[in-house]
């Protein structure tokens, strides 16, 4: 754009430049012929002016497209804003969306934890109670038996024991003669 303007600076420089050296013949009169009139005009002054015409239009319509590129260029902006702020929002919104997900994944999993850990504790407290039922079951089962033998053992006579007395060799025991007690018998060996 600077080169452009700079380029267009130096043209009109030139020209005026042009213009004030050759100045007295850009202003002499010149019989002109515009159709059906002529007249008496300077042909340089005309075409000069005519120039300078033509750039004041040119400024005017580079002015006028510069200016609708801006204007443009705005809209634009503001529409890349927009549509910036509008995918910011759908972000967020899948963000949270994820994070609700996320969130509602977790308590259904801490609600299948919680229902596999009750499950578990009544499973449990279940084989508790008929691991206890089937120990009480063999105590009390145990308990009968031994007091069935114990029963059948009192109920037997005492020779039962004596054979294996009997069975056992004799040992010479010395015993020495103490003198009993008093009011307690002696016993004889």
């Amino acid at each position: 754009m600077r080169a452009r303007l700079l380029l267009l600076v130096l043209a009109v420089l030139a020209i005026a430049g042009f213009a004030y050296q050759n100045w007295s013949e850009i202003t002499r009169p010149t019989l002109l012929n515009f159709g059906v009139l002529q007249s008496q005009a300077p042909l340089g002054l005309i075409l000069l002016t005519l120039l300078g015409l033509t750039l004041v239009v040119f400024a005017a319509s580079l002015a006028s497209v510069r200016t609708r590129a801006l204007l443009e260029s705005r809209q634009h902006a503001k529409a890349l804003h927009a549509q910036r702020e509008l995918a910011d929002k759908a972000e967020a919104s899948r963000f949270t969306d994820l994070r609700m997900l996320l969130d509602q994944h977790l308590r259904d999993e801490k609600q299948r934890e919680t229902i596999a850990a009750t499950e578990m504790d009544k499973t449990l407290s279940l084989h508790q109670r008929e691991l206890r039922s089937q120990i009480e079951q063999m105590y009390h089962l145990l308990t009968s038996r031994l007091t069935e033998l114990e029963r059948r053992l009192d109920g037997r006579p005492q020779r039962v024991a004596e054979p294996a007395v009997l069975e056992r060799r004799p040992e010479t025991v010395h015993v020495q003669p103490q003198a009993p007690a008093a009011g307690v018998p002696r016993e004889r060996v």
